[in-house]
């Protein structure tokens, strides 16, 4: 089962934001976050819930904006940091964000009851993917080569990615078992790699960008809110050419410098810093469930509360 992830349930898990902080905790960041938190898992473990606000393939910085403005949040929030996305400059990773944002603060009456509506007939009857096996989907998917300085976008296999009305995102046992659905989408990261990208901000761009997510840290801080970043796992080449891009010294060691907050990175730890993403950017759903564990034990070594404390994992 997956259910449509688009901007109505983005705003339902968004209006969960106010939860008690020792209730929930935010979550936001873009794909890993989604398919690397197991949520029946932190749950279980913290005794609280998750609120995944992530989404795919866009940069945090405009709900941690939103967040920070919003005077009735004062809880805890979990910053995921994907270095192409997290300092990206590009309009287009930043739309997505600010749409559902707009969708969340526009919402009328009729489209809450009509979400409500949908989840109950969604939750209850078989429905086709939209994104996969509507007219729409099932004309995307055909293998037209693309036309010279025309780009049809990604060509994602369904079973990459499915998603719970929790937000989270999960690979189906057939990807993870299937060495050539794998490779498929390693080819469209490879591809992505070789389109004209922008260059990562340095410099003045840099501590601009950084200046605005201190602002916005601060405001939640100020609050009585916490904010910790956390950096989850790549594996392979997409790894190696993270690293290049962004020396850690020079971007997430600057990040919590900056902002003054604690940060989680996943090659720190012996546990998480093995893991080998079978596309090379994201968790299997087993070996989620391990990293949200040491997640959660990490956490707590920063000083972080749930209403569960885990002593040991």
């Amino acid at each position: 089962m997956s259910y449509d992830d688009g901007d109505a349930l983005w705003a339902d898990k968004r209006s969960r934001a106010y939860e008690p902080s020792d209730k929930a905790t935010v979550f936001i960041g873009s794909s890993r976050n989604k398919f690397d938190l197991d949520i029946p898992t932190w749950e279980k473990l913290t005794g609280e819930d998750a609120v995944q606000l992530a989404i795919e393939g866009e940069s945090p910085t405009p709900i941690l904006n939103d967040l920070a403005n919003d005077k009735n949040f004062k809880g805890k929030l979990v910053v995921d940091v994907t270095e192409g996305l997290f300092f990206t400059r590009d309009p287009g990773n930043l739309a997505t964000p600010k749409k559902y944002i707009k969708f969340y603060k526009d919402e009328t009456p009729s489209q809450k009851a009509s979400f409500q509506v949908n989840h109950a007939l969604e939750s209850k009857f078989v429905f086709l993917d939209k994104n996969y096996f509507s007219l729409n989907g099932l004309l995307h998917g055909l293998h037209i080569p693309d036309r010279p300085g025309i780009y049809g976008g990604p060509d994602f296999p369904w079973e990459f990615s499915k998603k719970t009305f929790d937000r989270q995102s999960m690979m189906d046992p057939r990807f993870v078992k299937e060495p050539a659905l794998q490779k498929k989408v390693q080819g469209i990261w490879t591809a992505f790699a070789k389109m004209d990208r922008e260059k990562p901000p340095v410099g003045k761009q840099l501590d601009s960008l950084l200046f605005v997510v201190k602002t916005d840290v601060d405001k939640i801080k100020a609050r009585g809110g916490q904010v910790l970043f956390v950096r989850t796992p790549s594996s392979g080449p997409y790894l190696a050419a993270e690293k290049k891009a962004f020396p850690r010294n020079q971007y997430w060691e600057k990040i919590l410098e900056v902002t003054n907050c604690p940060g989680i990175h996943f090659e720190d730890y012996d546990a998480t810093s093995h893991f080998v993403c079978p596309e090379w950017s994201h968790l299997s759903p087993e070996e989620a469930k391990v990293w949200t564990k040491n997640l959660v034990q990490a956490m707590q070594e920063k000083g972080w509360k749930f209403s569960r404390q885990t002593s040991s994992l």
